[in-house]
């Protein structure tokens, strides 16, 4: 088996791995770079292989940086099948119809620039009826359901714990010898204390990993110490008068922090203030939240026994829909929390109330996610004093607070667990989806397991015999 990484491979975007066994190819993941606008446009449309000569694919989750670019690898002659969980299946369909949306909008922006500069207009990524297009495609994949993917190779996916669906992409297959082997794939790992989900499944009788490192320099403080942090910058902001505006993934961290705030307004531990999720996208993947329980862990199964809430309808959660109700908050006065998207303030309705709200120090941004460089959430997360937003400067008076003990992804400490997992059986060690600080940091930590393997920081386009 061959194994090439030409996705986060030494960075922590575009997710995108290559299987090549017994003459027929495997992707897992197909997701978009992220960065500056025109060098992402470029990256994401030309694939570094022949999409009409893949058997498969295998979608890990549907976050857009691992699944982004399906309906432009589908628009290029891949005609497989697309094997996913339920969830997965489900939230792919309003993410990807979400993103075609944007490469539309996006391609009128940078098509408006060019025409400046006596530039040919370019043709958007995909769009909305590509995404469309892409669907038929998808399989259902239950966790731990085996199914010969290509010849030779049986997948099965197992919980990550990350988001609604996510999961661990697991292949068995024989090598050359004729031996059994095992590839792990981890996709994003989650934690094991984030609510609503279950955790993730550790590896086992793995004979190669391959594995995130995001927070690989970053053992995650405990969730009850970010808990506090996050409490009292909501109080220090509500005792100024201010809003507390988060950018926010629409998948995932947005229903998490929903049921935080919902638990912390139910025990008294912040003021009963409006909690207003403001992004169409995560309004729809909340549903499919409501739709998808059987992915819920136990706690919070008790949450819905006890009454305290039904699905994701939390005490004082007001999810609006429509762009008028979106621009009615600019006019409410009192303290509030307004969770929007996009998480790297890279797009959608955050601009706007990031736009309105930054020069006004009652306020606060709050950061609780991992930001790439060059975005405009990097650079809040920096402190930056002077940002531009639509193309404005704006002069940032609004406190910043970072969070990044409520990120959904693993931290340094889990991920040296997740390694030495499966050290008994472990020949290969492949490091994904970080920066090169977070790879190092880890490496050094797994330096201290003799009988792990020397950890390989995977570049682009670097080839393994499995």
């Amino acid at each position: 088996m061959k194994l090439t990484t030409f996705g986060a491979a030494q960075t922590v975007t575009g997710s995108m791995h290559l299987i090549e066994h017994n003459g027929h190819k495997l992707l897992l993941d197909c997701g978009t770079f992220q960065g500056r606008r025109e060098e992402s446009y470029h990256v994401n449309l030309n694939f570094p292989f022949n999409p009409a000569e893949l058997d498969a694919m295998i979608l890990s989750h549907a976050h857009i940086d691992h699944s982004g670019n399906i309906p432009n690898l589908t628009k290029q002659g891949f005609t497989g099948p697309i094997y996913a969980t339920n969830a997965t299946m489900d939230l792919a369909d309003i993410m990807l119809r979400d993103s075609g949306h944007i490469q539309e909008n996006d391609i009128k922006y940078l098509n408006k620039k060019r025409r400046k500069q006596g530039q040919r207009s370019l043709e958007p990524l995909y769009t909305q009826k590509d995404a469309l297009l892409a669907m038929p495609q998808f399989r259902s994949l239950w966790y731990q359901e085996q199914k010969e993917v290509i010849p030779g190779v049986k997948a099965q996916l197992v919980e990550a714990g990350h988001i609604l669906g996510s999961a661990a992409i697991v292949l068995d297959y024989e090598d050359e010898a004729g031996n059994q082997k095992r590839l792990w794939y981890s996709g994003d790992i989650g934690r094991f204390d984030v609510p609503i989900l279950r955790d993730p499944v550790l590896p086992f009788d793995a004979h190669t990993v391959m594995m995130e490192c995001t927070y690989g320099d970053k053992p995650h403080e405990d969730m009850e110490d970010s808990y506090e942090e996050f409490v009292d910058a909501i109080k220090r902001t509500v005792s100024r008068g201010g809003k507390i505006i988060v950018p926010a993934f629409a998948i995932g961290r947005t229903q998490n922090l929903t049921y935080f705030l919902s638990d912390a307004i139910e025990n008294g531990d912040i003021p009963d203030i409006p909690v207003v999720v403001d992004s169409p996208l995560a309004v729809n993947a909340s549903d499919l939240y409501r739709k998808h329980t059987e992915c819920f862990d136990d706690e919070t199964w008790q949450f819905i026994a006890e009454h305290r809430m039904q699905g994701l309808d939390f005490h004082n959660v007001i999810y609006t829909r429509s762009v008028d109700e979106s621009k009615a908050l600019n006019d409410w006065n009192e303290p509030m929390i307004i969770i929007s998207a996009s998480g790297m303030a890279e797009a959608g309705r955050v601009l706007h109330h990031l736009k309105n709200n930054i020069e006004d120090g009652r306020n606060t941004i709050m950061i609780i996610s991992w930001q790439a460089p060059d975005t405009l959430g990097r650079k809040l997360a920096d402190r930056e004093r002077k940002v531009r937003i639509f193309g404005e400067e704006y002069f940032r008076k609004a406190e910043v607070v970072t969070i990044g003990g409520l990120s959904a992804h693993a931290g340094q400490t889990l991920l040296v667990d997740y390694a030495l997992s499966s050290q008994d059986t472990l020949e290969k060690l492949i490091l994904v989806h970080g920066e090169e600080r977070a790879a190092t940091a880890l490496t050094e930590k797994l330096a201290a397991y003799p009988d792990l393997p020397v950890p390989v920081y995977a570049g682009k386009g670097q080839v393994f015999e499995l």
